[in-house]
């Protein structure tokens, strides 16, 4: 197996994953393909839609075809020239309990049909277990990924080592654990079906990022049933290379209508929103007058246009290096997945880890849910891992971020640099310029033009989560600089105090000078005049 990351963003990979039938490009949709109910016939779906790989149950293949895809092969059966991947009985074995089929007869079908992607029979979690019950799928599933190694057959397929636990997230990080020591090329989070359909996309986060986390991270790691587009961005985002999907299918047959952002019932639609092949041609009255099987199809083909346009969005999100303003806009479809973009607090620290600190332009940031995203995270980090203020500075002098930045190049500072000046070289030394602003929080002066500090931009007015963040990493830096007395100048209109508050309350702890100047009180001339008495008093003494 190769697997080879061209552009990354958050934990995204744009990248190219290598089969014995062709190299595919991830982030991958494979649409699920029932070869009993084909609504879109697999050849077109590479031929029109552009998808490069499906995948389909050996189970089904071998219980109601037996021979037939052995004979001709896998490939020819389905007539799709690319990529295949092949489940194993897993979600019949979660459905109906059990499947009248082993692993090593699933293991041996799915190598004499000539699977791509292959994987094992595993036993999946569910969602409603207790966790002696989970405990007890993980540790049957760990068994048989043993014993999967001494009778496989093939080299030339990649096979996928599930990873099981469901919401029991300790179970989950073991069988991350343990499978990621096995010799396995892709991986798969398993039992994430029922969490999804009851859009607990807040547990599927947990189970996602506690397996990403205890996983090799230079494999793949599939996403069994990812389902709607609207998620397909958060999946993303999380790690999950590979993904597939039957709702398509399913939810044309329900006469349901995708979009992006959510669904309709076809009923309920007078225009369609979208300009896809088939929308553009036909309105909700005509698809309604259609005869059934025809409106599944219509809908079916619609869906997957929808997919498409939505993961092509997802990179082109991931090469720009804005990924995360992509997700925010995709987690205000519904209040779940902005509860599931929330919990990625938790997880800030990994996901800084493994993001690019350099991106190819400037950010945006909405509101106190940036605060989470990797700049902000490895900027404070590396701030008080890696810098050092003046040794010699007496005083912290704070200053509000402008409209315009750098902020240091603004008429605003200039003045401030006046004063400096002209209290003489030696004082100016002693004090220690810094800014405080959304979202990052301090920025000393010569830091100012690094990247993304002066490349980016911020919606007015700040939210309090915003403000109470900037705040608590002000107060931090206070309490780690060396300094005699810290000079607040605060715009409360912008801040509400709360700025001035931390300040205070460091500055008591710390048992330092505390100097406050409110810009809305005083006028410009007053400010700076009043500025200069208190350094040049300080600094006299």
């Amino acid at each position: 197996m190769s697997f080879e990351v061209r552009d990354k963003d958050l934990l995204a990979r744009i990248g190219k994953l290598k089969t014995k039938s062709g190299t595919v490009e991830t982030p991958l949709l494979f649409p699920v393909i029932n070869p009993s109910l084909k609504l879109v016939p697999p050849k077109k779906l590479k031929e029109t839609f552009g998808f490069e790989a499906i995948i389909t149950n050996a189970y089904i293949l071998k219980k109601r075809f037996q021979n037939t895809p052995l004979e001709l092969g896998l490939h020819k059966f389905l007539d799709f020239n690319g990529v295949i991947m092949t489940d194993s009985g897993a979600y019949q074995i979660l459905i109906y309990g059990n499947v009248d089929v082993n692993q090593d007869e699933i293991v041996k079908y799915q190598e004499g049909i000539g699977s791509d992607i292959a994987t094992i029979l595993d036993i999946p979690t569910g969602w409603r277990i207790t966790k002696s019950k989970a405990e007890k799928t993980v540790e049957e599933t760990l068994r048989r990924a043993n014993a999967f190694f001494k009778t496989k057959a093939r080299d030339d397929i990649l096979w996928v080592g599930p990873v099981q636990g469901g919401r029991h997230l300790d179970l989950v990080a073991r069988s991350a654990v343990e499978m990621g020591k096995l010799p396995f090329q892709v991986h798969a989070l398993g039992s994430p079906t029922e969490v999804m359909e009851n859009y607990r996309f807040d547990v599927l986060v947990d189970m996602i990022m506690t397996a990403k986390m205890n996983l090799p991270a230079e494999r793949p790691l599939h996403l069994f049933g990812a389902g709607h587009p609207m998620m397909f961005a958060l999946a993303v985002a999380l790690g999950c290379d590979l993904f597939d999907s039957a709702a398509y299918a399913l939810y044309a047959r329900e006469n349901r209508y995708m979009t992006e952002n959510g669904t309709w019932r076809l009923d309920e639609l007078e225009f369609f929103p979208c300009q896809c092949p088939k929308c553009t041609d036909a309105t909700p009255k005509t698809v309604l007058k259609m005869p059934q099987e025809d409106r599944a199809a219509f809908l079916a083909e619609h869906n997957l246009y929808v997919c498409q346009a939505e993961l092509k969005r997802i990179k082109q999100a991931i090469r720009d290096g804005r990924l995360w303003e992509h997700l925010e806009m995709r987690a205000h479809a519904h209040p779940a997945l902005l509860t599931a973009l929330k919990k990625l607090k938790r997880y800030s620290d990994f996901i800084a880890t493994y993001s690019p600190i350099v991106k190819r332009s400037g950010l945006f940031f909405f509101s106190g849910l940036g605060i989470t995203r990797p700049e902000v995270v490895n900027y404070r980090n590396r701030l008080f891992k890696r810098y050092s203020p003046p040794s010699d500075a007496r005083v912290l002098l704070l200053l509000p971020q402008t409209r315009k930045k750098p902020f240091h190049k603004t008429s605003e500072y200039a003045k401030i640099r006046k004063i400096l000046k002209e209290l003489g070289v030696v004082l100016s030394s002693k004090v220690h310029v810094c800014f405080y602003a959304a979202p990052f929080g301090v920025i000393p002066l010569e830091l100012d033009e690094v990247y993304p500090l002066s490349q980016h931009e911020v919606a007015l007015p700040l939210d309090k989560e915003t403000i109470e963040s900037v705040a608590n990493h002000v107060y931090e830096y206070i309490m780690r600089v060396n300094c005699e007395m810290v000079v607040l100048l605060d715009d409360p209109q912008q801040w509400s105090g709360i700025i001035k508050r931390y300040c205070q309350r460091s500055c008591q702890k710390k048992g330092v000078k505390f100097e406050y100047v409110n810009i809305r009180v005083e006028r410009s001339k007053n400010i700076l005049t009043c500025l200069e008495m208190i350094l040049r008093k300080h600094l006299s003494e």
